[in-house]
C-alpha cells in the first residue's frame, strides 16, 4: 500500500489549498479514506472521513463548513478542499487507509 499526498503550502489566512492523496496497492474503492492531522506538540486528529464511494463522509468540528473531502475512484485519489483557512489549520496533513499512513504534506496558515 502506498499513499501519496500533495498539495500544501504556506497561505495566508482566509485562503484555500486542496490537497490530493493518490493511493496505491489496494482496490480503492473497496475501502473509506480519512486526513488526519498533526499540530506541533498536539496529537494527530481525524479531520474528515469518506466512505468507500463517498455516500457518507463525516469532519471534525473544527474544520466543518470550510473543509470538504471528495474522492475519485477512477483516479485512486481522494481530496481535501480547505477554505476559510485559519493559523490554527497548520500542521502536517496525513492520508490514511487503516492502517497505512501517507508521509504527509505541510500546510502553514500565516499572514
Amino acid at each position: 500500500v502506498r499513499l501519496v499526498e500533495s498539495g500544501g503550502g504556506l497561505v495566508q489566512p482566509g485562503g484555500s489549498l486542496r490537497l490530493s492523496c493518490v493511493a496505491s496497492g489496494f482496490t480503492f474503492s473497496n475501502y473509506g479514506m480519512s486526513w488526519y492531522r498533526q499540530a506541533p506538540g498536539k496529537e494527530r486528529e481525524l479531520v474528515a472521513f469518506i466512505s468507500s464511494f463517498g455516500g457518507a463522509t463525516n469532519y471534525a468540528d473544527s474544520v466543518k463548513g470550510r473543509f470538504t473531502i471528495s474522492r475519485d475512484n477512477a483516479k485512486n485519489t481522494v481530496y481535501l478542499q480547505m477554505n476559510s483557512l485559519k493559523p490554527e489549520d497548520t500542521a502536517v496533513y496525513y492520508c490514511n487507509k487503516r492502517p497505512y499512513w501517507g508521509q504527509g504534506t505541510q500546510v502553514t496558515v500565516s499572514s
